[in-house]
């Protein structure tokens, strides 16, 4: 997310830069053993499996490193131990903010993320001091490829969707998050091409900052997503 709860990641925003992909890899295949811990290796048995290689694969991540990152969740290549973690803060102009990432070392990464907040005109926030302000939702974007907004927002509707959103010509679809699933397929079947589903926190008000600060929180999400543990960052900016 790159500054707001837009359901952009940070990995999809920054993949632009051919020189981020080792990067961006790492972290596909982190969320891939994860996935594939929890729900097994069968991606059509496990359905956050799928979505995560279904975004790994639009990053042109190579197969081999999918199928051994789902090996090492199911335990039948040795890595290391990985957990999934999740901190809240405040950004510039008293943006509130949700990290989420997996690492193989949380106290490390908690240090390296308050240093990073810190260092960016930010600072950490306790446990449910901003997660109050956000909604868990399903996000689902899609190729608009030209099409009239009133008919996609029609369709959306009609598939199941709680909410859509326009930033530019992204469009963006909310829903339960028991929901995605079964929305982001009666869109498959209209005919519609996804291009990237998973869940997230979506802000039940955004703020507005200024135009200095808005530059800052840019910073402070760019820093972030330098840090491998780091996978998507979630704010309330307007």
């Amino acid at each position: 997310m790159s500054g707001h709860s837009h359901a952009k990641t940070v990995m999809a925003t920054k993949m632009a830069n051919a020189a981020k992909k080792g990067k961006i890899y790492s972290k596909f295949g982190r969320l891939i053993t994860i996935a594939a811990k929890e729900g097994g290796g069968d991606p059509t048995k496990n359905s956050k499996l799928k979505a995560v290689i279904e975004q790994a694969k639009t990053m042109n991540m190579p197969k081999e490193n999918i199928e051994r990152a789902i090996k090492k969740g199911t335990g039948e290549l040795a890595g290391e131990a990985l957990e999934e973690v999740s901190y809240e803060g405040f950004g510039p102009g008293g943006v509130a903010l949700i990290i989420e990432g997996i690492t193989d070392n949380s106290n490390r990464t908690l240090s390296e993320v308050k240093a990073t907040l810190n260092q960016n005109n930010g600072k950490m926030a306790g446990e449910g001091a901003v997660r109050w302000m956000f909604d868990r939702k399903g996000l689902i974007t899609i190729k608009t490829e030209g099409k009239a907004k009133d008919e996609l927002e029609m369709v959306a509707i009609e598939a199941g969707a709680d909410d859509v959103k326009w930033f530019g010509e992204d469009f963006e679809i909310y829903t339960k998050p028991e929901d995605l699933e079964s929305v982001k397929k009666a869109l498959e079947e209209k005919g519609l091409v996804i291009d990237s589903s998973s869940l997230g926190f979506v802000a039940k008000e955004e703020v507005a900052i200024s135009d200095k600060e808005k530059e800052q929180l840019e910073r402070l999400v760019d820093a972030l997503d330098d840090n491998d543990a780091v996978n998507n960052v979630y704010s309330n900016e307007k």
